[in-house]
């Protein structure tokens, strides 16, 4: 092994080791890609990588700067977005990105957004009918 192989193999342990870490994290955060239409709880995403539950929150904190629940959120809100731009109404809008109640929903997306979901929308299609009439 040359001199500067033996420094890359040492750069590369200080550097990736802790991609077990990072490759639980990874795991998780696919996981509620793919499913944040599910109903999605600490334990159960927990339980996919075999870690504590405080030690994922700690973990996804640290790499995405969120909590899984923060980042789960977000996902849902972002999805809702395009939802109502394609003309599906809040209610329906609200059930299909995995929310159990419309007006926990409501409050979410105004929080996250600054208008309500119903606001969004219309200004969503009233900027889209100012674009098609031009």
């Amino acid at each position: 092994m040359t001199f500067y192989e033996k420094k890359l193999k040492k750069l590369s342990e200080v550097l990736y080791k802790n991609q077990g870490q990072i490759d639980s994290v990874i795991a998780v955060r696919n996981y509620i890609e793919s499913n944040y239409e599910t109903d999605l709880s600490l334990k159960m995403l927990s339980e996919i990588q075999y870690i504590s539950k405080y030690h994922l929150i700690r973990l996804f904190k640290k790499y995405y700067g969120l909590t899984p629940r923060q980042y789960l959120i977000d996902k849902r809100i972002q999805k809702s977005k395009e939802h109502l731009v394609n003309g599906m109404t809040v209610t329906e809008t609200c059930y299909a990105v995995g929310f159990a109640s419309l007006g926990s929903f409501s409050v979410l997306f105004k929080t996250k957004v600054g208008k309500t979901p119903i606001q969004f929308q219309k200004e969503q299609l009233s900027r889209s009918k100012l674009v098609s009439d031009s």
